[in-house]
């Protein structure tokens, strides 16, 4: 593959990228894609032969951010509050790049289960292997005694929710201030780090 073609295809995946993010699955159009990378429908359809092909390579594409990181961080010979603290920083990082991202995936959950289970499986997400990590902290008395489940859900939902309503926190908390809802959340990955902490150390 040459030079102009893998700049093509990346040119088609950011555009794709931008426009199932905003519009997901069903209300993105080929049209619009291609018009958002300045290419032609048939071009397009060159490189990717349906809409449900280059969904199915930009939702891969997405998972792919996150959860190979956070499998990297859960590997690492540290204790187990600065795993939680690398995880928080990873899906913060992730979250405030891609801010319409929770709702997206939400979404196409919604729509179609099986394809989001199975890119996690792909990219090596392993509960098991997680809730053993979080078996292990409390076993060492690095952290209080819990369900694992409710750690992982309460990390979780600390990151993405504020990202998932993010319009209804900026009109109702900041008046539609685009700078103090950007500096909001900015600050939550200090504000999450800080109570997820408080919360588990023993």
């Amino acid at each position: 593959m040459n030079a102009k073609k893998d700049n093509t295809e990346d040119k088609i995946l950011d555009a794709a990228q931008d426009v199932f993010i905003k519009k997901g699955m069903d209300g993105a159009r080929m049209q619009e894609i291609a018009d958002e990378a300045g290419i032609n429908k048939a071009l397009l359809h060159y490189y990717f032969r349906s809409k449900e092909k280059l969904f199915d390579a930009i939702f891969g594409r997405l998972i792919g951010l996150a959860f190979p990181r956070i499998g990297r961080v859960l590997q690492e010979d540290i204790p187990f509050v600065e795993k939680v603290e690398h995880v928080v920083d990873t899906y913060m990082d992730l979250l405030l790049k891609h801010p319409y991202l929770p709702a997206f995936i939400i979404k196409e959950m919604n729509r179609d289960r099986s394809l989001f289970f199975k890119l996690i499986e792909k990219y090596g997400f392993n509960l098991e292997f997680l809730f053993a990590i979080v078996q292990d902290a409390m076993d060492r008395n690095e952290i209080v005694r819990m369900k694992p489940e409710h750690l992982l859900v309460n990390v979780i939902g600390l990151c993405v929710f504020p990202f998932a309503v993010k319009p209804v926190i900026s009109h109702v908390a900041f008046d539609d201030d685009k700078k103090a809802t950007q500096a909001f959340y900015e600050e939550r990955r200090v504000e999450i780090k800080r109570f997820v902490i408080r919360a588990i150390q023993a």
